[in-house]
């Protein structure tokens, strides 16, 4: 966690962009993820450089081309594009060799790098004056880079300040519902995880961390590290700025090589089906879209527009069997009365097996948005497999459900309810049969598929759960007007009593 002196530092930054003439904090963002990039690279390539001096052999992989900058443009030694060099460089000069060349090396890269390198592709220098950029790169300078959690915790404090929603709808999760999720999905070491909805890769951020405690391992063996800083993790969005936050997201939280691609996932050129073991995803719920612009594979399966039951179908087509799924979905797809709705909700408990229905309070998400949501999680089998789903019904998660959500206290159950429901979710996983008993007035109980289609496919909380309410015992009518008539009578006498004395007084 950021706090004390390193919260001040990145807190300079961004107060610099601000008070430099870029006020868009997705801008903000994409600027200094180019400069963050560029001081990886340079990291990297002193790696390489001192493993060749122990040696004494030659430079393997370079970042940094030997020789000269022949663009054209006041070529230039190749070593000035690293930060080491350029950072000390006078003011003018730097945003020369920032402008133009850093950049368009950047750009160059993209052509046969790695996903990360190919999001740099499109990078666009906007910082508008030297002054600004020799501020921002004294800063970043300034801020300790090396240690993996720091940072993975400096970017993450930095996307915080991403205050208000993207031209598309998007905005973060918040990082408790995020580790909710990963915990009761569990990731392993052999999982081949996807977001088809990445944003700021929040999801595969917090699966990481969690097979970097859980599973610690990974890190002793070649072929289980390689898949862990490869393979593992793959993103999408159709944003290209989200995309790139999200490399550097992954990157700086020790994921070597991810795939994060730009591309929007419901289109005809949609992710690989029948690839992946896990999807973590919030999708945004945009409401609807062209169907000119939508695979027609999914269309094939649920006829709609609406992209959260589309992308629920996507889910189904990327997981290999036996593969699982945690996606938080709009209130309306537990419920919608359309044909696409409750045809989906009966692929879904017929055709695959479907786990749980976390129910979460309306306030999540503020203040992007008020919206009612859920967390379905389900395993893709092809072949049945549903007899009961877990419900829960989320009252507090920790913060109040207001627009400021202010941290609450943790340990109180009445102020979340997010460590009660992963509790109960993992005795249902021991087999403990305790969920099993609980009655239909708890906050969590099961439902069996019988009963679930019986309701036509429901699975909105409220349609099982029975409110106890309390019995109150009414006193007779008649009991009721004698007490009156009792009180009466006694103001009645407490007035006379007044009145004599007020009498005598006089």
């Amino acid at each position: 966690m950021v706090t004390g002196e390193l919260k001040s530092q990145i807190d300079k930054v961004w107060n610099a962009f601000w008070t430099g003439g870029i006020a868009n904090p997705v801008e903000v963002i994409e600027q200094i993820t180019y400069l963050l990039f560029i001081r990886r690279l340079d990291d990297l390539h002193t790696l390489v450089e001192n493993k060749a001096n122990r040696t004494g052999q030659p430079i393997e992989n370079r970042v940094f081309p030997e020789g000269k900058d022949d663009t054209g443009r006041a070529p230039r030694d190749f070593n000035d594009l690293r930060w080491s060099v350029f950072a000390n460089r006078s003011a003018d000069e730097m945003f020369t060799i920032v402008g133009q060349h850093v950049f368009p090396f950047l750009q160059q890269l993209g052509e046969t790098g790695s996903s990360y390198a190919r999001n740099m592709k499109d990078a666009r220098f906007t910082i508008p004056t030297p002054a600004l950029l020799v501020k921002v790169v004294d800063l970043l300078t300034a801020i300790p880079m090396a240690d993996r959690d720091t940072k993975g915790d400096v970017y993450e404090y930095m996307l915080s300040k991403l205050a208000t929603a993207g031209t598309n709808g998007q905005f973060r999760t918040p990082r408790h519902i995020i580790k909710l999720m990963v915990d009761m999905s569990a990731p392993t070491p052999t999982d081949v995880i996807i977001d088809p909805a990445a944003g700021t890769a929040g999801f595969l951020v917090v699966a990481g961390e969690y097979l970097r405690e859980h599973h610690p391992e990974i890190f002793t063996d070649t072929l289980s590290r390689d898949h862990f800083n490869g393979p593992a993790f793959t993103g999408y969005d159709s944003d290209a700025a989200m995309a790139r936050i999200g490399s550097m997201n992954l990157m700086l939280h020790g994921v070597d090589n991810p795939t994060m691609e730009r591309g929007d996932s419901l289109a005809e050129d949609h992710p690989k089906t029948d690839s992946y073991t896990l999807v973590l995803a919030n999708p945004p719920f945009a409401g609807s879209l062209d169907y000119e612009t939508t695979a027609k594979d999914l269309l094939d399966v649920v006829k709609t527009k609406k992209t959260e039951l589309l992308f629920l179908v996507l889910t189904l087509r990327l997981l290999k069997n036996g593969g699982r799924a945690a996606v938080i979905v709009p209130d309306g797809v537990l419920f919608g009365s359309s044909k696409a709705h409750k045809d989906l909700r009966r692929i879904l408990i017929e055709d695959h097996k479907l786990d749980a229905v976390v129910k979460l309070p309306s306030g999540v998400f503020k203040p992007y948005a008020g919206v009612s949501t859920a967390i379905l999680f389900f395993t893709k089998t092809s072949s049945g497999g549903t007899d009961n789903v877990w419900f829960y019904d989320v009252q507090a998660d920790g913060f109040s459900l207001d627009d400021k959500r202010t941290e609450l206290d943790a340990a109180v159950h009445e102020q979340n309810n997010l460590p009660d429901v992963f509790a109960r979710w993992s005795a249902i996983a021991q087999s403990t049969g305790v969920e099993l008993g609980r009655p239909r007035t708890a906050q969590s109980f099961m439902v069996s598929k019988a009963e679930i289609v019986a309701q036509g496919y429901d699975l909105s909380l409220n349609r099982y759960k029975e409110v106890e309410h309390e019995v109150v015992v009414h006193r007779p009518p008649r009991k009721i007007l004698d007490d009156l008539a009792a009180l009466d009578a006694e103001i009645a006498a407490g007035l006379a009593e007044l009145r004599i004395s007020l009498a005598a007084a006089e």
